[in-house]
């Protein structure tokens, strides 16, 4: 069955599951979404922020930054070298490094190995400048977490050994331009996937690996205090885990795409009575294949969070398991661990989006309803959300 055959039989079955199921969910809202492509990017990464401080929201994706609110307008960041398939830039992050008022752009990638921040020159026409935080080893995306609770956030590059960067500040906390570079000095860590969250329910920050997970100490600081616990085994896990309490019982879990073969699970946190910690993996979806990033995000306005996901296409080239199947962009009704699929997008690299490497989540028109920014190979694209879809 060639691929687009195979497109039009999955999206037969979705439109069957569907009908089948809407009667079982018929108090859920179903959102009207409309698509938009944005520019001519085929960054992976992208994010949204007030760039020139108009009071508009902007588009920031690798070379680019594109003018709110319409983002027909592109304006050049930076140049990026191609690298076989790839952009070394596997995230936009805004952060106001230097304390100047402006957002600037955290990033890093994988084969120039070098945690980056590019300067906002203050919303003016000019490329940013590009300053070289520390040569970490290859970065497969960075995570942005505040661990110390100080309403800064820090910066984990996804390498091994672990390193966190925290932003220097003033004594009137004005971030200074400068990062301190912590290095964690534990076993474990590395491998294909990170997230952060408190696994213990100690209030504490914890860092979830593909292969187990590392307790906080009580100063996340002290470089020698975490305690490592290989606890499970995550595969090629999605960048980020997730730390979220799936099905209410008080114990967080994990959600955890499968970022290079086919699957999206959860793992269930169970405390047995010796107090051993156990871990019980649940299907989310078995059928599609690379899912690389995970969001959580309150996407229909009920006061509960949406698993938000896709498919990064041409993850590894085409050399993953389900790397030609169609792209989808989705997001998933959790319900305590009964996950139900909405579908935004589906179809062939031509016509439909995936997610890339770092997608964003941002009410970007300031109606109330949160939009999704869809980078990839495929194109830049923009979901805006207008609520619920109208059936009177």
């Amino acid at each position: 069955m060639n691929s687009y055959l195979k497109c039009l039989f999955q999206l037969s079955l979705f439109s069957i599951v569907l009908i089948v199921s809407k009667s079982a969910f018929s108090d859920e809202k179903y959102l009207n979404f409309k698509k938009e492509k944005i520019g001519n990017s085929i960054f992976e990464s992208a994010s949204a922020f007030d760039v020139n401080k108009d009071g508009k929201i902007d588009i920031v994706s690798g070379e680019f930054w594109y003018e709110g609110p319409d983002f027909k307008k592109a304006h050049r960041i930076t140049f990026l070298e191609p690298i076989d398939d790839y952009y070394d830039n596997f995230s936009d992050f805004p952060m106001d490094v230097n304390g100047d008022g402006y957002l600037d752009i955290v990033t890093g990638g994988w084969w120039g190995k070098t945690l980056r921040w590019r300067e906002n020159p203050r919303g003016n026409e000019e490329l940013w400048k590009t300053h070289d935080v520390a040569e970490v080893g290859n970065i497969e995306r960075c995570v942005f977490c505040d661990i110390d609770k100080d309403g800064f956030y820090e910066v984990i590059p996804v390498t091994k050994p672990v390193y966190i960067f925290k932003l220097r500040l003033s004594e009137d906390k004005k971030t200074l331009g400068e990062f301190e570079k912590i290095t964690i000095e534990t076993e474990g860590g590395g491998g294909h996937g990170f997230g952060c969250g408190d696994i213990d329910g100690d209030g504490k920050i914890d860092f979830v690996f593909s292969g187990g997970w590392l307790k906080s100490p009580e100063n996340p600081y002290d470089t020698t205090g975490w305690k490592w616990f290989p606890e499970f085994n995550l595969g090629s896990a999605s960048v980020p885990i997730l730390v979220y309490d799936v099905n209410e019982d008080g114990l967080n879990d994990l959600i955890v795409g499968s970022a290079h073969d086919y699957g999206l699970f959860w793992y269930e946190q169970k405390i047995s009575s010796d107090s051993k910690r156990e871990w019980i993996k649940h299907d989310i979806d078995k059928y599609r294949s690379q899912y690389h990033d995970l969001q959580l995000h309150d996407i229909d306005n009920d006061g509960e969070l949406e698993l938000v996901t896709g498919k990064r296409y041409r993850a590894h080239a085409f050399h993953d398991p389900g790397s030609k199947d169609p792209l989808g962009v989705y997001y998933f009704k959790i319900n305590k661990g009964e996950f139900r699929r909405y579908t935004l997008d589906y179809g062939p690299a031509d016509r439909a989006s995936g997610v890339g490497i770092y997608f964003w989540v941002e009410d970007v028109d300031g109606n109330g309803w949160k939009d999704i920014i869809a980078p990839g190979k495929e194109g830049l694209y923009l979901f805006r959300n207008y609520g619920p879809i109208r059936t009177e």
